[in-house]
């Protein structure tokens, strides 16, 4: 189909098909308490699977949007926006949870997100999250 625009092409061009089988997701594996890599023998771990989207989910949220070059902007929370604002606690919980729900949804492997008890104590959020992924079920809590 072509378009008065030559440039912009059809959107059969930049939709991915949902019948091609994704490569098992791998990830570093992160030491969440002291919030670095976990290494054996001088090499990082590699976890896969539900373990490996535990850690994309923590270090994404953990990581401001827009804010880092070696990032795609898909990729992080604009949480910071929140910082400052003189908006009512049930609406910052509402947006921090909307925030956190619409950064992980950019990733293939999680097909949904249910983002539940947000709650800031004093400067701290904290949420607990379960994520349905295409190997399953997995609660964070972040």
């Amino acid at each position: 189909m072509s378009t008065i625009f030559p440039f912009i092409g059809v959107p059969a061009d930049y939709i991915l098909s949902k019948t091609e089988e994704l490569p098992i997701f791998r990830e570093v594996a992160w030491n969440f308490e002291k919030d670095e890599p976990i290494l054996e023998n001088g090499d990082f771990k590699i976890v896969e699977g539900n373990e490996a989207i535990k850690v994309w989910v923590y270090k994404c949220i953990k990581t401001n949007r827009y804010e880092h070059e070696i990032y795609s902007w898909g990729y992080g929370t604009e949480l910071s926006e929140l910082i400052g604002q003189k908006y009512s606690k049930g609406l910052t919980e509402s947006e921090a949870s909307r925030y956190i729900k619409e950064s992980l949804l950019v990733n293939p492997y999680i097909l949904d997100v249910n983002v539940a008890n947000t709650r800031f104590t004093d400067d701290l959020l904290s949420v607990d999250i379960t994520i349905n992924t295409i190997y399953g079920e997995v609660e964070v809590n972040v």
